[in-house]
């Protein structure tokens, strides 16, 4: 008698699924991951059994501490099946963590320096003078307050005097300049010098029409140049 009650239930059941409208056929399965007390029927595939209006079948154990903690996938098995218990934030995917904001990109500053060699070195001469000297301890405590990359000291004569005499001079006026900022503890790898001789003159054709030795030596002065150029990071 008792198979028998089972069997009738059994098919009032699937009498009222297949009665029940096509969009209640269409519920999404709850799969229940099968651990601790599940608060739901479930099937051999722990797929939580429905009614035919699509209500899930709960056991003895339900509560709504039990629907909101027996987990389904990502969320809890009430999620789905008693939505309008379970607390929403439990039934939300948590938002991704922002990613922490990127560090300012730290860009290195360049000052570059036109020195008059007029006030470095006496006319013709490699030698540094007090005053020009006296230039170089502003640059070498500028160079002190950077994360110092590097020193660069070009250096370019006038065009009075050969080529190859013009060149050698600008390359000595350089390494001089190397010599006294490292005497001043500039690390001697940061700097590096160069000799242009007089092939970058920035007075152009300004003196070509200049009479006499001493008057053309004064019109050619901004020739005569070291450049320094400081590279770093604050």
């Amino acid at each position: 008698m008792i198979k028998q009650t089972k069997m009738l239930l059994l098919a009032a059941v699937a009498a009222a699924g297949f009665s029940a409208p096509a969009a209640f056929a269409q519920t999404k399965d709850v799969v229940v991951d099968g651990k601790g007390e599940i608060p739901y029927v479930i099937d051999a595939r722990n797929v939580v059994a429905r009614s035919g209006t699509g209500l899930c079948w709960r056991t003895g154990y339900w509560s709504p501490a039990a629907a909101a903690s027996a987990m389904a996938g990502e969320f809890p098995a009430g999620c789905e099946c008693d939505g309008d218990i379970v607390p929403k934030d439990k039934c939300t995917a948590a938002a991704p963590a922002a990613a922490p904001a990127a560090a300012p990109a730290v860009r290195p500053t360049a000052d570059k320096v036109k020195l008059s060699a007029d006030a470095l070195f006496d006319f013709d001469k490699a030698v540094l003078k007090p005053e020009g000297k006296s230039r170089l301890d502003e640059l070498a405590a500028q160079a002190k307050g950077l994360k110092l990359e590097v020193i660069l000291a070009v250096g370019h004569t006038d065009r009075i005097g050969s080529d190859a005499y013009n060149q050698r001079l600008s390359e000595r006026r350089a390494a001089a300049v190397k010599t006294y900022l490292v005497e001043k503890g500039i690390e001697a790898n940061r700097v590096y010098t160069e000799g242009k001789g007089e092939r970058q003159p920035v007075t152009g054709n300004k003196c070509d029409g200049t009479k006499g030795r001493a008057a053309l030596i004064s019109c050619l002065q901004p020739d005569r140049r070291v450049e320094v150029e400081v590279i770093g990071t604050k």
